[in-house]
């Protein structure tokens, strides 16, 4: 089938180009193999914890309560999750199917989640807990053999060397001892840390969008600090949740609430989708990123594996948040919503890992996905009812070996004529969930 070659193809291609679209960065070796790993992944967990989940507003209420920063640091001294269990998150990840983990190690109320010579403000110095929850998380991660990444957060609501942007201006800071050079310096001390004290597969920043609308345009000096980060691991990714085009030196490019190119969430607008690096939707379960305890509108788990489907056809990883509470517990709600996308993965999941888009673009009745590294073989993702016939192209000369149901492996009806296939739907499918059928072409 040549529609099914060439996606996979170009697919392959574009996942180890070793250009990274800007002139002056060419990625290594190790670099390239992690852009794959990542791709063949496809599902990932965000988590944003910090201090702010104890006033259980979400991660903005330092900016959105307009709280003073030292009176909102005091929540640092009752920071104690007795509860947290790293090796209880990480093995709900892997049950749910998640491949990496990507955790706020520093937000923008500047609190560090990690132990750091560079700041004192952070869970080892600054809590009566004591511990480095994110070094627990890295050995837990290691253990099962899931990828540790890292937010990080170049905006500082609390620093009085960081230059005032858009946020963070009730926070109380003086704002006379604004200097980036410094600041800047501060970063790469922390991100060195991360780097050698961690199994560190990418950095992920935030806060790029903080000074956008500066009558002078603010230099962030990003060029400058993703070759720093690279002389110490050339293998390291790294992404920016800028909201634009690629930055020399990113390994990969992300998409905050959105799929790629559709901007119904307005972080995107103008934002061009990447055709040379690996591409990432980060989504919420419910609709807060922090912890927020009056929020428990969550997404069902229908939602979240019709969403994680359309990503893998759109040639895009799913990154889906979730908000630990203070007590170091994973919200219950998250837990019933991970478990149900483990048991769907554990049926379908070979539709997802390893795959990419199939060879029928996105219909009213769902979407196509085809592995990676080619074959005879796609999926089509039914998200409702098609009605009695699915029709859909195909190959002139292709043979048709077999049409079954993925999760039983059931024969579906078929009828091939000429260029089109038409399968046969018998029986009502199971509401609010995706059912996978797999075509294998002779």
């Amino acid at each position: 089938m040549k529609a099914i070659r060439y996606i996979v193809g170009l697919m392959a291609a574009l996942v180890m180009t070793v250009s990274a679209g800007a002139q002056g960065y060419t990625p290594s070796e190790g670099n390239l193999q992690a852009r794959k790993d990542f791709v063949n992944e496809r599902f990932g967990i965000f988590l944003h914890w910090g201090i702010y989940a104890s006033y259980a507003q979400g991660e903005w209420y330092l900016n959105t309560g307009k709280l003073n920063k030292d009176e909102y640091a005091k929540a640092a001294r009752g920071f104690y999750p007795a509860r947290y269990d790293a090796g209880e998150w990480v093995k709900a990840f892997k049950d749910a199917g998640a491949g990496y983990v990507t955790i706020t190690s520093r937000h923008h109320d500047g609190f560090s989640m990690f132990d750091t010579k560079a700041s004192d403000y952070n869970i080892v110095k600054a809590t009566p807990f004591g511990r480095d929850v994110i070094k627990e998380l890295d050995e837990a991660c290691f253990k099962e053999g899931i990828k540790l990444q890292f937010y990080y957060s170049i905006l500082d609501w609390d620093r009085e060397d960081f230059p005032v942007g858009e946020s963070g201006r009730f926070s109380g800071r003086k704002g006379d001892s604004q200097d980036y050079n410094h600041y800047f310096n501060f970063m790469k001390a922390q991100v060195k840390e991360l780097l050698t004290q961690y199994h560190t597969r990418a950095l992920w920043f935030d806060g790029y969008w903080d000074h956008r609308k500066d009558a002078v345009p603010f230099d962030w000096r990003m060029p400058e600090f993703y070759e720093y980060i690279h002389s110490i691991n050339p293998d390291c990714l790294i992404c920016n949740n800028h909201h634009i085009a690629p930055i020399e030196g990113e390994d990969y490019q992300t998409f905050e609430r959105d799929l790629p190119g559709r901007n119904t969430a307005g972080f995107s607008e103008g934002q061009e989708v990447s055709a040379i690096i690996p591409v990432e939707m980060c989504q919420t379960m419910n609709k807060s990123w922090g912890y927020a305890v009056a929020d428990q509108d969550y997404k069902s788990v229908g939602t979240l594996v019709r969403l994680l489907a359309q990503c893998v056809s759109m040639n895009c990883n799913l990154l889906l948040n979730i908000g630990p509470q203070a007590d170091g517990e994973l919200p219950e709600k998250a837990i019933e919503r991970l478990k149900g996308m483990g048991e769907w993965m554990r049926v379908n999941g070979e539709s997802i890992k390893g795959c990419g888009p199939g060879p029928v673009q996105e219909q009213e009745w769902g979407v196509s996905t085809a592995p990676v590294e080619g074959g005879k073989t796609f999926y089509l993702h039914l998200f409702k009812d098609p009605g009695a016939v699915v029709e859909i192209p195909v190959a002139k000369r292709a043979r048709v070996k077999s049409v079954t149901a993925l999760a039983d492996g059931s024969p579906v009806a078929t009828k091939k004529v000429g260029e089109k296939l038409f399968i046969t739907m018998t029986g009502a499918l199971p509401a609010d969930s995706d059912y996978v059928i797999k075509v294998t072409l002779k």
